[in-house]
């Protein structure tokens, strides 16, 4: 992993790319969504603080455990103003994440223990589809193909 000398403040995007291994579309991307910001130099390039490598960081630890950008994006905007997160940060975030992420293994686990009985119906009727009609909650009204033109 590339070093960058202290006395840098600024990281030009590839250097930001390098040092946290995140792509540059993704840092692009990333700053499109309000999750990092830049300056633009007189030249229109853009340059990132030494703390946006944190702020990756904690950005991409959350999308490993499968946080959605808009709630990460929510979690640095209780933050104030380019505030890089703490580990205290984290802590207190991660344990609000936790009973979301719970509920996603449990559901995640139900899913994949009602996968075997999609052979049964091989998707030509939704009635009674453990996957796209639990409980069949639509079995009162519709069957078929048409459920899914619906969900839409």
């Amino acid at each position: 992993m590339p070093q960058i000398p202290e006395k840098i403040h600024e990281l030009t995007v590839g250097q930001l790319s390098a040092r946290s291994g995140a792509a540059v579309s993704a840092l692009h991307f990333y700053e499109s969504k309000g999750l990092i910001s830049s300056r633009r130099t007189s030249g229109n390039q853009r340059r990132y603080s030494r703390d946006t490598l944190r702020r990756v960081a904690f950005i991409r630890a959350a999308q490993r455990v499968g946080i959605p950008l808009a709630t990460i994006r929510e979690a640095l905007a209780e933050l104030p103003e380019e505030r890089t997160p703490t580990r205290e940060d984290w802590a207190r975030l991660s344990e609000m994440w936790r009973s979301e992420l719970e509920e996603r293994i449990q559901q995640l686990n139900r899913l994949r223990d009602q996968l075997t009985d999609c052979i049964g119906c091989g998707c030509l009727s939704l009635k009674t589809c453990a996957l796209s009609n639990p409980d069949d909650v639509f079995g009162d009204r519709l069957t078929g193909s048409r459920l899914m033109a619906e969900r839409r």
